[in-house]
């Protein structure tokens, strides 16, 4: 079995040799080595897409706004990028639509990173497979895990609101048991505190 290190090493060198720049080819090994990580298909993906890489056109992107699309294939490499670069800006609309995405298993990780950046969830759709990113801590997902997505025709991100899993009156209630565990407070108790002490050692 190969490890993380071979795994983020071997994506980045040859995300280089591809003709991506050394700083982009950093960004791609560490995605890499996350996916494999959350267990989608990295290193497959990736492969597939350098095979074409340099005998069809993909489209570039700098500016994202809501609505993205292109009669060319964008790059999903290059919209990562642009993604995690413009995260803060991006998250205050809500919602970001791509159409015409190549190989968009590739963008989930920059996704996942963008996540813990914002703190907040990222719902993920590509076509009908729809993926939940957790702060970059773990992704949920219905996709048949060892097959590659070559091309998206609709990719929506969707950033969630941080809310509670459970209502008010569970958490009083949960609370309440730990009122038992409380200690009555005395004049002892007081003196052993920190910083009640009579000898500054300072």
């Amino acid at each position: 079995m190969k490890t993380l290190y071979e795994i983020d090493i071997t994506a980045r060198r040859a995300s280089k040799a591809i003709g991506f720049s050394w700083g982009v080819a950093e960004e791609v090994g560490k995605n890499i080595r996350l996916l494999e990580v959350f267990g989608l298909p990295g290193i497959k993906n990736l492969n597939q897409y350098f095979k074409i890489y340099k005998k069809q056109q993909f489209q570039n992107i700098s500016l994202i706004t809501k609505f993205n699309t292109s009669k060319i294939p964008y790059c999903p490499i290059i919209v990562g990028v642009n993604l995690l670069d413009q995260i803060t800006i991006m998250e205050e609309l809500d919602e970001i639509n791509f159409e015409n995405v190549a190989f968009p298993i590739l963008v989930i990780p920059f996704l996942s990173r963008a996540s813990e950046i914002i703190g907040k969830k990222i719902m993920l759709v590509i076509d009908d497979q729809k993926f939940l990113l957790n702060f970059n801590q773990s992704i949920y997902s219905n996709y048949p895990v060892k097959t590659t997505m070559e091309r998206a025709k609709k990719i929506k991100i969707n950033f969630l609101e941080n809310n509670n899993s459970f209502s008010e009156n569970d958490w009083e209630e949960l609370y309440k048991l730990t009122e038992d565990t409380f200690v009555e407070e005395t004049e002892e108790l007081k003196q052993k505190t920190a910083g009640a002490g009579l000898i500054d050692n300072d």
